[in-house]
């Protein structure tokens, strides 16, 4: 099937509400009818009555729902944006309802565990590759659907949803899904690039807000540009060892996905992760600054996941590695900072 066979009058479906999911439902409500799906029935009447989520506008070609059957029976391509804990439960939810014939372009950045029953991240000894699964091998693993793509780049909701100019990739190994993404998103002020390595940008979406933590870490600290030089360029290095590891190309790391998520990411107090950061290093406790989050800051789990990885490797990961030990260790952000700086480093790029 080639992208002339979607019908253009046929409505988009959105699946999760939040933020990232309110800015691109709004940008696909330029071009098509949306649907969004909500689990609260609170929510939906909110939607479809007052064309508002939350407290953020939405277009008013968007509709509501809590049933996954409808929006899979209106829908042919669909754009799962949950967090990624409960992505796998939702896809179970959903799986009923999806047939081969549907397109599924996930914004999910994050990575969840497989491990055996009774096991969870805090009791496991060793995670091999095989027990890590990106958001678009849980839609393989968990439904029939096999046109799958990713969207990933540095796309900062709160700019998105005020309509400043961005950019983002479009990951799939089929080029029909890139194709339909393209003409689904793309505007004069919203461009959209594609790339057939779905891991490498999955990847890059996710190990990013290891980074992004530690650029937070080190503004609340009221350290400078130098300093945030450092960590982005040391970081993209981690990023790419680690990404390579987990079956990326270095390609897709040095693009928008990559370098141009990290940088924005890693310079903003809109990023979740950042934001984490911050407040760590003004002495705020982990448990304090999740509680008083609306939404899921990915980079944590990632941390947490990442570390027992490496670990199991053989690998070295010394940001991932020392923040970790910020996080769930007490330690001080001072403590982590003299240590990578103090960390022999011998040469400065020797992955290309």
């Amino acid at each position: 099937m080639t992208s002339k066979n979607f019908s253009k009058k046929k409505p988009v479906g959105v699946i999760g509400i939040g933020s990232f999911g309110t800015a691109i439902a709004n940008i696909l409500a330029e071009k098509s009818h949306v649907i969004v799906y909500a689990r609260k029935p609170e929510v939906v009447e909110e939607i479809n009555l007052h064309h508002t989520s939350n407290g953020k506008s939405l277009h008013e070609d968007i509709e509501a729902t809590n049933s996954p059957e409808y929006i899979c029976q209106q829908c042919e391509i669909l754009f799962p944006v949950v967090s990624s804990a409960g992505f796998r439960e939702v896809m179970q939810q959903f799986a009923p309802y999806l047939h081969p014939y549907h397109m599924l372009i996930h914004g999910t950045k994050g990575l969840s565990l497989l491990l055996p029953k009774g096991k969870t991240l805090e009791t496991v000894d060793k995670i091999k590759r095989e027990n890590i699964a990106t958001m678009s091998e849980i839609i393989q693993n968990e439904t029939v659907v096999v046109r799958i793509g990713c969207l990933a780049g540095p796309n900062l909701a709160k700019e998105l949803l005020k309509k400043q100019p961005a950019a983002t990739v479009i990951a799939s190994k089929y080029n029909e899904v890139i194709l339909e993404g393209q003409r689904l998103l793309r505007s004069d002020r919203f461009q959209v690039y594609g790339n057939q390595d779905i891991i490498g940008v999955e990847l890059s979406g996710v190990l990013k807000n290891i980074i992004a933590i530690a650029a937070g870490a080190l503004a609340g600290m009221g350290l400078g540009e130098n300093a945030k030089g450092l960590l982005i360029s040391r970081g993209m290095v981690e990023l790419i060892y680690l990404g390579k590891a987990l079956g990326g190309s270095t390609k897709s790391f040095i693009g928008l996905a990559g370098i141009g998520d990290l940088v924005a990411t890693c310079s903003s107090n809109l990023s979740r992760n950042y934001t984490v950061g911050y407040r760590l290093a003004n002495g705020e406790s982990l448990d304090q600054i999740i509680a008083d989050m609306d939404e899921v800051a990915e980079g944590i789990n990632t941390v947490m996941l990442i570390k027992t990885f490496v670990e199991n490797a053989g690998m070295r990961a010394p940001i991932t590695e020392n923040l970790y030990k910020v996080l769930f260790e007490g330690f001080k952000v001072e403590e982590a900072l003299g240590y990578l700086m103090k960390y022999p480093f011998n040469v400065d790029v020797d992955f290309l």
